[in-house]
């Protein structure tokens, strides 16, 4: 599944248009289709859908051990999801 794809996802649960989720992230419905036709959604813009949606966003590296190098927004924000 791709990060487009994620979103999407995410905005069906949700229950809102991307339109709805552009206006919410700041961006024109035109701009931001484009950047999930390329696939180049940044980091932060990511951060900000899950902020937005009520969503806590995580992503990881997994050694062969399992060990887990991972980022975790809710981490980031002192154990607390900031809205």
């Amino acid at each position: 599944m791709t990060t487009s794809d994620m979103i999407r996802q995410l905005c069906k649960q949700r229950n809102i248009s991307l339109a709805e989720l552009c206006r919410r992230i700041g961006q024109t419905p035109q701009n931001f289709n484009k950047k999930l036709k390329r696939e180049t959604v940044t980091f932060e813009e990511i951060l900000t859908i899950a902020t937005v949606l009520d969503a806590r966003y995580e992503q990881a590296f997994v050694l062969p051990d399992g060990q887990k190098i991972k980022y975790d927004q809710a981490e980031e924000n002192g154990g607390e999801q900031k809205y």
